[in-house]
């Protein structure tokens, strides 16, 4: 691995002198890219010298490139190339052979069509990692079809276990299909890494976006095998099991996300009788109605009654700080616009206002994990081609008139 011949301290000193070449757009792969980039590797984000990324023109603010695109490439470099010249595909190539990481999620075939397929980059740095994520995975009848988040939620299970037990399937909010499987990749990455300081044994890593899903609903699988049919949607309650009272129960306000989820385990006894005596019903506390997790769920529309009688009267903080106080699991239900103005998320550093040179203050999250005490300091995504000649002249020791030479000939931008 290169070394920058510093150490620093907390996140920024676990990868440092690894060097990432970045190919991929958009989320899935920028994900996984932005995480490594946290935790201190040099990532050079590869573009296409008069577009960039397509994610930084997703509902761009005039002349700006879109906070889309902001949060998932923060803290790496820009290099543009124009990977249709052969001078730019040979420029790539070199970087590739100085490098410890390649990573792409281009449509499939399309990396191979350029000359970039880990066959050649492989070659050419036998010990490098290099990563791919693809909607579906090798081997599958759709590898050659296009995905996207939904996509793979769709074909990955995710949506036929969301929404309502007697409603359609729902796509869930987070983008598990896209950062989720990012995630799964920068962590394959790490142990790829892991063992090649050891061996140095280089490695080709796969991740298709659908195969990703099945890791995020294995308890669902687990009703599965358990039932011998299919996991079915269970609204706001658990695919495992029902328990009641576990579910989400309107507060004081009557706004769109004015709600408390309240859940008592089955694990836990005592989180039911407690939830009595916060709500007033102590007189129920041994009624065979109610004692048992199987009374409950036959009495469910009158359990979940009581509990709303409740809730209703308090807003939603109150509500979780009383029922969280008694011990029994609850949580308010928070929109973005509540969390983003959170003081203490800043304090924390999970969130962190990064000063951009045209898009000047914003607020995004952060790597959530501390190191030290700390999460990673978060550094704004680059500007189109903005580190193109401290990428080349850094790695490949391209001086002035070289670069001169290459942007006059629009290999570089």
């Amino acid at each position: 691995m290169a070394s920058n011949g510093s150490e620093t301290s907390g996140a920024a000193s676990c990868l440092a002198g690894v060097r990432v070449l970045d190919l991929t757009q958009f989320e899935a792969g920028p994900s996984c890219t932005e995480a490594l980039a946290w935790m201190g590797a040099e990532v050079v984000k590869v573009e296409n010298p008069k577009a960039g990324d397509p994610g930084r023109s997703i509902n761009p603010p005039p002349g700006q490139d879109a906070h889309y695109f902001l949060q998932y490439n923060a803290n790496k470099k820009s290099l543009t190339v124009n990977l249709k010249d052969p001078a730019g595909l040979d420029l790539v190539k070199r970087l590739a052979a100085k490098a410890d990481v390649f990573t792409e999620n281009f449509a499939p075939g399309a990396i191979e069509r350029l000359g970039l397929g880990a066959d050649v980059i492989r070659t050419l740095n036998p010990s490098i990692i290099y990563a791919q994520v693809k909607g579906f995975g090798a081997g599958s009848p759709f590898e050659n079809n296009l995905a996207f988040d939904m996509i793979a939620q769709a074909c990955g299970g995710t949506m036929s276990i969301t929404g309502e037990a007697d409603g359609p399937p729902l796509k869930p909010g987070p983008t598990i299909g896209d950062t989720g499987t990012g995630m799964l990749l920068a962590i394959s990455i790490l142990g790829a890494l892991y063992r090649r300081a050891r061996t140095g044994q280089g490695e080709h890593l796969q991740v298709a976006m659908q195969d990703a899903m099945l890791q995020y609903i294995r308890g669902a699988f687990a009703t599965q095998t358990r039932t011998g049919k299919a996991a079915q949607r269970a609204g706001s309650g658990s695919v495992l099991a029902k328990n009641p009272p576990m579910g989400i129960f309107p507060c004081k306000g009557g706004g769109p996300n004015d709600y408390v989820y309240v859940y008592t385990s089955r694990a836990n006894p005592e989180h039911w009788r407690r939830l009595l005596g916060v709500i007033g019903r102590e007189e129920l506390i041994g009624d065979a109605r109610y004692d048992s997790p199987a009374a409950r769920l036959e009495h469910e529309a009158e359990v979940d009654a009581m509990v709303a009688a409740w809730t209703v009267q308090h807003d939603k903080h109150e509500a979780m700080r009383i029922i969280g106080a008694a011990g029994i699991p609850a949580g308010a239900v928070l929109d973005t616009s509540e969390l983003i103005s959170d003081p203490s998320f800043a304090d924390r550093g999970i969130m962190q206002t990064v000063q951009h040179p045209v898009v000047g203050p914003y607020k995004m999250t952060a790597w959530p994990v501390r190191f030290s005490g700390r999460p990673p300091e978060v550094k704004p995504a680059p500007l189109l081609g903005q580190h193109t000649d401290d990428v080349l002249g850094g790695w490949l020791g391209l001086g002035a008139d070289q670069l001169g030479t290459l942007r006059s000939s629009g290999i570089i931008g």
